[in-house]
């Protein structure tokens, strides 16, 4: 590995690899943000082939989400320790192990533990693809180079509810639902191989050490705000459930506390005390939480009203849901062209569409009788969509104006972290509201159609209300350039050390 590896200054000086490189870091990011999307719709298939309760279902995402949102600062990290190219390929070795683990799973317990697996492999690998990224390219193509991730992003949220049908739906070699986390053992082993021998090796920083004991902190505190979320139903909400979720609280503090110490000391911080001490940051990690958890858990009850409620075969469930990414992705191929400018008003504006086609859709639901047309939902799907994407354009770019530029690189891996927090939590607290309401219409004798359409359409109301507390909260978060900042613009995210 060399040691005098130097971030390039123009295109003479970079590796004449790197766009082939690219196409495999783009590969390995591909394959994990479609197996996001492809779990939703094979949901309700997998509930019924393992005899899942409604709190595993709910485990198969959350599972994953935490466990990737737990990674992402530690590994993130090591890869500046002991080298990004080969944390990223560990990463890609492992997701591909771990989806083998899934994809032959006996039962919703192995499935649940292999998910954690690749959760972990997923928060190994996205770090360094970025850091990768930003010393192999020289800087006047590194702009082309990022664009192209906000591309696949969108590609892979179309792509992965009707691909995910698809595979489910054809039923290949009588293996049901299990392709949809086979399809990745290929994929892996092909970007494995070509990073290999593509990637350029940058070397690690032995001298940097990881603050272990913030990792043990931060890790518990959000397992046991999560845990009880999700199994307090199943257990009639006993009192270690609440329990659980208070000493989460006073672990935070530990965590604050812990982190100002090793501030104090100069020593590495999980999460850079300065942000912790920095209210509008802090506000902004509040907004990025709220906003991160209204979205995953949505799908899920979606696909669980469509397939279950209402027979909808996978890919038929998967088409319901394309409007939503469509939008998305139609957002991200001219959004980047606004650059800095209307950050605030882009998170509002997007916040505020996404109340508007939630809300829209939270009525077609309450108003379905004994059949669904899917036909119905493109209009607050797209509109809901084109929100996600215009909203989430504007909110890193926001919480990051006024943060330092030194501290720019973990303000925004602590935000991703936060961002799939959200997400775990907004899973636990959506299906708390969904399986509990749909439990108590079956056991009142409601028909079972109605009694899906009514408790997803209870459900639906958390994502109205989280994005509506968004468009509330969006007014005090604060665009301020630090010093030596250029006017009107937050700040560029600093060199990665190679």
């Amino acid at each position: 590995m060399p040691q005098n590896f130097q971030v390039p200054r123009n295109k003479e000086e970079a590796d004449p690899r790197r766009w082939i490189a690219l196409m495999v870091l783009l590969l390995a990011t591909f394959m994990n943000l479609i197996d996001v999307t492809i779990v939703n719709v094979a949901l309700p298939v997998l509930q019924t082939d393992l005899g899942a309760s409604p709190s595993e279902i709910e485990w198969v995402v959350a599972a994953y989400v935490l466990a990737f949102a737990l990674g992402l600062l530690p590994f993130g990290r090591l890869g500046d320790i002991v080298g990004r190219t080969r944390m990223f390929l560990i990463g890609v070795a492992s997701f591909t192990l771990a989806s083998a683990l899934c994809g032959l799973a006996p039962s919703i317990e192995w499935l649940i533990f292999a998910r954690v697996l690749q959760g972990l492999a997923g928060a190994i690998m996205t770090p360094q693809v970025l850091a990768i990224v930003q010393v192999t390219f020289p800087p006047q193509e590194k702009g082309q180079a990022f664009s192209l991730f906000g591309l696949s992003t969108g590609l892979a949220a179309v792509s992965g509810p009707i691909l995910g049908g698809l595979l489910i739906g054809g039923d290949f070699f009588g293996l049901d639902w299990r392709p949809i986390f086979l399809v990745n053992i290929p994929v892996g082993i092909l970007a494995v191989v070509a990073g290999w021998f593509l990637i350029p090796r940058t070397p690690g920083n032995p001298s940097l050490r990881n603050d272990y004991v913030g990792i043990g902190l931060f890790v518990l505190a959000s397992v046991a705000m999560v845990f009880p979320l999700v199994e307090g139903r199943a257990y009639g909400w006993p009192a270690w459930a609440f329990a659980m979720m208070a000493v989460s609280i006073v672990v935070v503090g530990l965590f604050v506390l812990w982190q100002r110490r090793r501030a104090r000391a100069d020593q590495p911080q999980l999460l850079n005390y300065n942000l912790i001490s920095n209210p509008n940051y802090l506000l902004g990690l509040l907004v990025t939480t709220i906003f991160a958890s209204g979205i995953p858990p949505m799908f899920l009850v979606i696909s669980l009203l469509l397939q279950t409620g209402y027979e909808l075969t996978p890919l038929q469930s998967g088409f319901a849901n394309t409007p939503f990414s469509l939008g998305v992705l139609g957002v991200s191929l001219f959004i980047g062209r606004l650059g800095q400018r209307y950050l605030r008003t882009r998170l509002a504006v997007g916040a505020t569409m996404l109340v508007i086609g939630i809300g829209w859709l939270d009525l077609i639901i309450r108003g379905l009788g004994d059949t669904v047309n899917t036909l119905t939902f493109v209009p607050p799907l797209l509109v809901a969509g084109l929100g996600l994407g215009m909203g989430f354009s504007g909110l890193f770019q926001t919480v990051l104006s006024s943060v330092p530029p030194r501290d720019a690189g973990a303000g925004s891996g602590a935000l991703q972290a936060f961002q799939q927090i959200g997400g775990a939590v907004g899973i636990a607290l959506v299906g708390e509201i969904f399986f509990t309401h749909l439990a108590s219409d079956l056991s009142a004798g409601v028909a079972l159609k109605a009694a899906y359409a009514s408790a997803a359409g209870t459900a639906i109301l958390y994502q109205v209300a989280s994005f509506a507390l968004v468009v509330a909260l969006v007014p005090f978060l604060r665009i301020k350039p630090p010093p030596g900042a250029e006017p009107g613009r937050a700040p560029a995210a600093p060199p990665v050390e190679a």
